[in-house]
């Protein structure tokens, strides 16, 4: 009797095998449940995997001018075509793909840290809840946008400027969150309980509070990582945000609208990729908004 038959016909073999079946159809199960966040999150890794990759996909110098190739159609040398200035679409797609992604995560970033903190004062510090949330109605008051331009007017235009002048309009909406989610959270038993036997407010917060906002925080970020992207591109376009030399959609966009009737495919490259960015992580919000909501998961 061969070795693989005896381990087929051992007693636990069965039961193995069942549980990995098990697993298997779990898993499955779960992939259906939630074809939305799968999308979102296959399309994101796509235009994630296409700007990680390009120092070594694209096939030139995205800033370089050749005057003699200008508004070249696409081809097996171009394969996006080129620009009026002669420089390749394609290479700049790719390049201008690292530049909204960096945006998109670091002003989530700093967006949420910066409203978990302002919003948790706000909730569990009275005297300072009227103060910080006049200040963030009166920040609301303003289109995000039109803040973002006024910010930009005021300092040196730069990929770290343009972060913080995006970021700045996001912060009111996490302090919202974090205030309305730590204003139900203090008055849990569990809370009360832990300030009865003295435990410090950081404790609680790190250790009762903090935990219970993870999941709608976690979906916050990714809207405002997709607002982000769209604001970048925004600013670009109206010639206020990063450097018209650094590769980015907004930038091409705002150099293609002159030419769309005799090179449309300069403008078309880099809005789709736009299109797909920000509709992917808006996919991907909202399946994990699904995924992580226990009360819309016992629905099904």
């Amino acid at each position: 009797m061969s070795e693989s038959s005896i381990s087929s016909n051992a007693p636990g073999a069965p039961i193995v095998l069942h549980e990995a079946l098990s697993a298997s159809g779990r898993r499955w199960r779960w992939v259906r449940k939630h074809p939305t966040l799968i999308l979102g999150l296959a399309l994101l890794l796509i235009v994630a995997g296409l700007a990680i990759a390009a120092p070594w996909i694209a096939t030139h110098n995205p800033i370089n001018i050749n005057p003699l190739q200008r508004m070249k159609p696409p081809s097996a040398d171009h394969y996006f075509g080129t620009d009026a200035l002669g420089r390749d679409v394609f290479s700049r797609v790719v390049w201008g793909g690292r530049v909204s992604l960096v945006v998109a995560i670091v002003v989530a970033l700093i967006a949420t840290a910066v409203g978990v903190v302002l919003g948790l004062l706000a909730g569990f510090v009275r005297w300072a809840d009227a103060i910080i949330m006049r200040i963030m109605d009166g920040m609301m008051a303003i289109p995000d946008i039109l803040l973002a331009i006024a910010l930009m007017a005021v300092i040196r235009a730069s990929l770290t400027t343009v972060i913080i002048a995006i970021a700045i309009p996001q912060v009111p909406r996490v302090v919202r969150l974090v205030r309305s989610l730590a204003l139900t959270l203090r008055e849990q038993l569990y809370v009360e309980a832990a300030h009865a036997v003295g435990t410090r407010l950081p404790v609680i917060l790190r250790r009762h509070v903090l935990p219970n906002m993870v999941t709608p925080l976690v979906v916050q970020a990714t809207f405002i990582a997709a607002t982000a992207v769209l604001t970048e591109a925004v600013l670009s376009f109206l010639g206020v945000g990063v450097p018209a030399q650094v590769p980015s959609w907004g930038n091409m966009m705002a150099d293609a609208r002159n030419y769309v009737a005799v090179a449309f495919y300069t403008i078309l490259y880099p809005g789709i990729l736009l299109a797909i960015t920000v509709l992917a992580i808006n996919l991907m919000g909202d399946g994990l908004r699904d995924a992580l909501d226990p009360r819309l998961t016992n629905q099904r």
